[in-house]
């Protein structure tokens, strides 16, 4: 498979490193110094293009390589709030956008094992969640996309739990606090307490490096290389999971 990237910075490298150990082939890499290539034959041969950029200028690449014809995939995020114009440019024009918080396989287990508990705490109001993520210093919005869908999947699950906030002053029961620390090179880690006057239920994830968002990302591309319009993390674990015994354990 041709694979483009967009943004050659460490996770730019890392998905290299395992795009090549995967028997693919790297035909453009994007960034800052060399936009105009974009307009290329090398960009436009591309599969699916894999974009890792700035809140800044996610968007404008997305459209960019619409523009090429060629598939996207991103792990970009604050820039979230215009995701419904993507949807439609992709109902609309026939583009194929995939995008998720986070790519780590490890912490899309985490996010459904996080509503889950969410949704058993329903029956245990003493307790309530605090949310804490760390990145490295790199990292420029927060809380990071990963614990915003975090607390996205909490507030499906627990109707006591309505938004979540930054300002330990505004936090309530029903409105959850998330801290945000910024910390040398981590990769990130992100912990949810359920906490009462008894005891507290704590579950993190911890990723090591970047070699494992890296390789979702490119599990990722190289099912998008197959599909069409507007695509999820949910639909990609389903397929993960369908092809595994794990739907015929759970039935």
């Amino acid at each position: 498979m041709n694979i483009a990237l967009i943004g050659y910075g460490k996770m730019g490298h890392a998905i290299e490193q395992i795009a090549l150990q995967r028997g693919h082939k790297i035909v453009a890499k994007i960034d800052v110094d060399n936009m105009a290539d974009f307009d290329s034959d090398a960009f436009r041969s591309a599969d699916v293009a894999i974009e890792f950029t700035t809140p800044k200028s996610a968007f404008d690449n997305y459209l960019r390589a619409f523009k090429q014809g060629v598939k996207v995939v991103s792990g970009s995020t604050g820039w979230t709030d215009r995701m419904e114009e993507i949807r439609q440019i992709c109902e609309k024009e026939d583009a194929t956008f995939f995008w998720t918080s986070n790519f780590s396989i490890g912490v899309n287990i985490f996010f459904a094992l996080n509503k889950y508990l969410a949704a058993m705490m329903n029956a245990f109001p003493q307790y309530t969640p605090e949310m804490t993520e760390i990145h490295h210093i790199h990292k420029l919005d927060h809380p990071s996309g990963t614990a915003v869908s975090l607390a996205s999947g909490i507030i499906s699950e627990d109707p006591r739990i309505a938004a979540w906030t930054e300002d330990p002053s505004e936090a309530t029961e029903a409105k959850m606090l998330i801290n945000h620390r910024r910390e040398g090179e981590v990769p990130g880690t992100h912990t949810i307490c359920w906490d009462s006057e008894v005891d507290s239920i704590t579950i993190t994830h911890e990723a090591k490096s970047r070699l494992g968002f890296a390789l979702g990302a490119v599990t990722a591309a190289e099912w998008v290389a197959t599909q069409k319009g507007f695509l999820t993390m949910d639909m990609l674990m389903h397929r993960i999971i369908a092809d595994s015994r794990l739907l015929d354990i759970l039935k």
